[in-house]
């Protein structure tokens, strides 16, 4: 995945480096942003049609999870690929994505 590569080269250049904890630590609190702006935006959900999220925002949660991908050493487009075939066999199978 070319964005993984390239935040890891980000994190290289600044010595940026860090355990994954912090990275997981890190994607939960902009994940959280995210939520907040949703939140907002739809008066607490009661206007779901209003609901708008900060594009900054989700650039900072996209660049938290590839940079938790990378400190774990997973790559996030096997990941996701493995995510997707899961779904896929979900529909096949019970006509629906969720989890039971």
């Amino acid at each position: 995945m070319d964005e993984q590569a390239r935040v890891a080269r980000f994190i290289d250049e600044h010595d940026l480096s860090c355990p994954p904890a912090y990275r997981l630590l890190d994607l939960s609190a902009e994940v959280g942003e995210l939520a907040a702006d949703a939140t907002d935006s739809s008066d607490y959900g009661a206007n779901p049609d209003a609901l708008s999220v900060n594009e900054d925002e989700l650039g900072d949660t996209l660049f938290a999870l590839l940079a938790l991908c990378e400190e774990l050493d997973v790559d996030a487009g096997e990941a996701l690929d493995t995510a997707v075939e899961k779904y896929e066999r979900r529909l096949s199978r019970r006509g629906d994505a969720g989890s039971q």
